[in-house]
C-alpha cells in the first residue's frame, strides 16, 4: 500500500484535472510556433507546473538553458551550490525525459543569453518574473543586449512568466494586510503538466553539470583578497564565530544535535547531501519526500519515508517548523512550485477525510504547516511585487533574498562613506523616514532595512534569536553594502549592530547605539553558551497574548515612546505597526522575545570597539532608566562618546534634526581619524622607491 500512495503522489496524477487550472501568465500572446524559444532557468530547476516551459514549449524549438553567473551565484551559500548541482542534473534527466536537453553556459547572462540567441535565431526569450533587486539588473542588462540584435521582425522579445497562486487576482487589487487579504477567499490554481518537447539540435553544445570543487574555484576566479577573506567570513555560523571569542561553550562540538539513527544511507533518500539535514534533488524525490512527510501520522514500513519522519522530529524545534527546515531550500532553487506543494497537501487531506476539507482546520499537523508555509511565502512574494515605488519622500523599495527570505530595503546617495542603519523591534525600514536623506546631503551612502520578521519584509516559521539577526546584518553588508559601514542601531537593533561588531569587526566602521538594548554590567565574564534554541515553555501563549495587548495599545504605547513629541507617532507608524501585526508569522516572532539571549552585555561586546562607539541616549526613554545607563557607561565605557538628547526612545524619530546632525559629525570624525591614522602609518620605508628617491 505504501507504494501505490507513493505512486499516487507523482506528477502524472494531475493529468485528470489540469484543465480546471486558471494559468494567467501574460503569454498567450506568444503564439509563433514555427520560431525558436530560449527557457532561462534561474530559480525555476523543474519542468513539472512551469507555466514558462509550457508555453514556450508551442514553439518549434525550444532551448533550456541555465547560465552559471557568478553574480547570481555568489549570493549561494555552499550548501545551496551543492543543492543546485544535484537540481541541475535531475533536471537534465527530466528535460531529456521530455524530448529535451539543458544547456549550460559560464559568464554574465547578458553576453551568454545574447551570444546564444544570434546562435539559434531565437525572436524569444521566456524567464521567470523577478522580485530580487540584483536580479532584476541582470534581467535589464539582458533585455538592454537584446535590444541590439537585429532580426527581420525586430530585436529578440523578453517574455515573462509567473506561477499564479491564487485565481482571479491583480496585484493592483492587493489588500494592505493578510487579514483583509484572507477575506477575498480566493481559490487556489492547480499545477500545470510537464510539457513534451521535439528532440533538439544535436550539434549544440549543451555543456556538462560542474563538480561542487569546480563551481567553488570558478568562483574565486578573478576575486581580489578582501572579496575572498568576506565570503570565507560569511560561511562560518554566528555560534561558532561566538565561541570563538568567547571560548566557552555547552558541549564539545558545535554540529546540530542529530538523532543517531540518521546515520545509515537509506536507499532512495532525499538526503542526499554532505549534511543530510534538507530535501534534494529533483522535483519526483521531492515530491516523494513530501508525500512522506504528511503521511507522518500514519507511520510507515518504508525506510526513505522513516528517514523523513525521523528528520521531521529533528527539526520541529517548534510546531511546523520542520516544513521550513526539510523543503525550504528546494522552494529557494524553485524545484518544486507552491502550488504544487498546496495541491498535494490537501489532495492528501481529501483522501483523509472521505474527499472534502473541513473548514475547522486540518486534521494533519503536517499538511496545516505545508499549506501555512506555502501560502505564507505566497502573500511575502505579493507583497514584494507590489512594492511601492518611488514618491516624494520614500526612496523605492528594494529586495534582497537572505537563506530563501524576502528582505526589504532602501539605499540612496552616490558617494561617500556607507551607513547601515537598522530599527528596533517591532519597526521597519520607514521609521528611519526623516533620517536617510538629510545624512546623504552630508554627502553619505546610506542603507535602511527591514530585518527578517517585520514591517513587509518575510516571517518564516523559525526561531529567531539575537545571533540570527547579527548574522543577517553580516550577510547583508557582504552582499548589499559591499564594504564597512557605520552601523546605526534603535532599541534592540541598536543591540543587533553591537553583536555584529563584535562578532565581525572588519565589517564595522563604527557603531551608534541609539536608547539601544543591553546592559553594562562591570567586570562580566561569558557565561557557556548553548547551541540550541528552542521556543521555552508556554511561549506561543504569551506570544498571542502579548500580539492581542499590542494590537489593542499600539497607539497609547507608541505616544509614550515620544514624549516630548508625540505628534510625530502619527497614523502612519500606527496603522503599519497594526498592519504587520497581522501578517502571517508575526505570533512566532513575538515569540522570540521569551527567548532572547542578551546576557552579554554591551561594555564586552564592544570592548575594544569603544573608540568607535557614539551612544546618543534619549533622557525621557520609557521603558529604561536612562540616567543609570549612562552613568554606567561613563564609568565603565569611558571611551565612547555619549550625547545626551530630550527625547523619549526613539530620538532618531522624534528629533530627527537634531539627531541627523550628531550623526553626521561623528562620521565625519571617524573618518578623519582613520586618515589621521592611516597617514602616520605611512613612514619612509612604506613608500615607493620612487617617492624616497625624491
Amino acid at each position: 500500500m505504501a507504494s501505490l500512495a507513493h505512486l499516487h503522489f507523482l506528477p502524472h496524477r494531475l493529468r485528470r484535472n489540469h484543465r480546471r487550472n486558471r494559468c494567467k501568465c501574460c503569454l498567450s500572446s506568444v503564439t509563433n510556433e514555427s520560431s525558436t524559444a530560449v527557457v532561462w532557468f534561474k530559480h525555476d530547476l523543474r519542468v513539472d507546473d512551469h507555466p514558462g516551459l509550457l508555453a514556450a514549449s508551442k514553439h518549434k524549438t525550444v532551448i533550456p538553458l541555465y547560465v552559471l553567473d557568478r553574480r547570481v551565484l555568489s549570493r549561494y551559500t555552499t550548501d545551496t551550490l551543492e543543492l543546485a548541482i544535484i537540481a541541475l542534473e535531475e533536471l537534465r534527466k527530466s528535460l531529456k525525459k521530455q524530448g529535451s536537453n539543458l544547456m549550460l553556459r559560464y559568464g554574465e547572462a547578458e553576453n551568454v543569453i545574447e551570444e546564444l540567441v544570434k546562435e539559434v535565431r531565437a525572436p524569444f526569450v521566456f524567464v521567470e518574473e523577478e522580485v530580487e533587486y540584483h536580479l532584476c539588473e541582470v534581467l535589464d542588462g539582458v533585455k538592454k543586449n537584446l535590444e541590439g540584435v537585429s532580426f527581420p521582425g525586430g530585436p529578440p522579445r523578453v517574455v515573462l512568466w509567473r506561477t499564479p497562486f491564487y485565481e482571479s487576482l491583480n496585484l493592483t487589487d492587493l489588500p494592505q494586510s493578510w487579514k483583509n487579504f484572507k477575506k477575498l477567499k480566493l481559490p487556489i490554481s492547480l499545477p500545470v503538466p510537464a510539457a513534451r518537447f521535439s528532440s533538439p539540435e544535436s550539434e549544440l553544445q549543451w555543456g556538462s553539470v560542474p563538480t561542487l570543487d569546480d563551481l567553488k574555484d570558478y568562483m574565486k576566479e578573478n576575486l581580489c583578497e578582501k572579496e575572498i577573506s568576506w565570503r570565507e567570513m560569511a560561511l562560518a555560523s554566528s555560534e561558532k564565530v561566538l565561541v570563538e571569542r568567547t571560548g566557552n561553550f555547552k558541549g564539545s562540538s558545535m554540529d546540530p544535535i542529530i538523532d543517531g539513527s540518521l546515520g545509515k544511507r537509506v536507499h532512495n533518500s532525499a538526503f542526499v547531501t554532505r549534511k543530510r539535514d534538507t530535501v534534494a534533488g529533483g522535483t519526483e524525490v521531492v515530491l516523494n519526500a513530501l508525500a512522506g512527510y504528511l503521511r507522518y501520522l500514519e507511520g510507515t514500513s518504508r525506510d526513505d519515508w522513516q528517514e523523513v519522519h525521523a528528520r521531521l522530529r529533528d527539526a520541529e524545534i517548534r510546531p511546523g517548523a520542520s516544513f521550513f527546515k526539510l523543503f525550504g531550500p528546494v522552494f529557494c532553487l524553485g524545484i518544486v512550485s507552491r502550488r504544487r506543494v498546496h495541491y498535494e497537501a490537501t489532495e492528501y487531506e481529501k483522501e483523509r477525510n472521505a474527499g472534502f476539507i473541513s473548514p475547522f482546520g486540518y486534521s494533519a499537523a503536517t499538511v496545516a504547516s505545508a499549506t501555512d508555509a506555502v501560502c505564507s511565502m505566497e502573500w511575502y512574494s505579493l507583497v514584494a511585487l507590489n512594492r511601492e515605488r518611488t514618491d516624494e519622500k520614500r526612496h523605492a523599495i528594494r529586495i534582497w533574498r537572505w537563506k530563501g527570505y524576502l528582505i526589504q530595503y532602501t539605499v540612496a546617495g552616490n558617494e561617500g562613506p556607507a551607513v547601515l542603519l537598522v530599527h528596533g523591534f517591532g519597526a521597519f525600514l520607514e521609521h528611519y523616514r526623516d533620517n536617510a536623506d538629510n545624512i546623504v546631503n552630508r554627502k553619505n551612502r546610506v542603507w535602511t532595512i527591514t530585518i527578517l520578521g517585520f514591517g513587509k519584509s518575510e516571517k518564516p516559521n523559525i526561531i529567531y534569536t539575537e545571533l540570527l539577526w547579527a548574522e543577517l546584518l553580516r550577510d547583508f553588508m557582504i552582499e548589499v553594502v559591499g564594504e564597512p559601514a557605520h552601523c546605526v542601531g534603535n532599541s534592540i537593533g541598536g543591540y543587533f549592530v553591537a553583536l555584529t561588531a563584535f562578532l565581525w569587526p572588519a565589517l564595522v566602521k563604527s557603531v551608534v547605539l541609539i536608547n539601544s538594548a543591553g546592559n553594562v554590567v562591570p567586570g562580566y565574564s561569558p557565561l557557556p553558551v548553548s547551541r540550541e534554541r528552542r521556543v521555552p515553555f508556554g511561549a506561543k501563549l504569551g506570544a498571542r497574548l502579548l500580539l492581542f495587548f499590542l494590537q489593542l495599545n499600539v497607539k497609547k504605547l507608541l505616544k509614550d515612546c515620544y514624549p516630548v513629541n508625540p505628534e510625530r507617532a502619527d497614523d502612519f507608524l500606527i496603522a503599519e505597526m497594526l498592519r504587520a501585526s497581522q501578517d502571517p508569522g508575526v505570533v512566532m516572532v513575538l515569540e522570540s522575545i521569551f527567548g532572547f539571549d542578551l546576557s552579554l552585555p554591551l561594555n564586552y561586546l564592544l570592548k575594544g570597539f569603544e573608540e568607535k562607539t557614539l551612544v546618543i541616549q534619549g533622557m525621557k526613554d520609557p521603558i529604561s532608566d536612562p540616567k543609570k545607563k549612562v552613568a554606567l557607561l561613563k564609568e565603565y565605557c569611558p571611551a565612547m562618546v555619549i550625547e545626551k538628547v530630550n527625547a523619549g526612545h526613539c530620538p532618531h524619530d522624534e528629533i530627527p534634526e537634531e539627531v541627523n546632525s550628531i550623526i553626521c559629525e561623528w562620521i565625519v570624525k571617524v573618518n578623519n581619524d582613520e586618515q589621521e591614522l592611516q597617514s602616520l602609518l605611512i613612514t619612509p620605508s612604506t613608500l615607493p622607491q620612487n617617492n624616497k628617491q625624491k
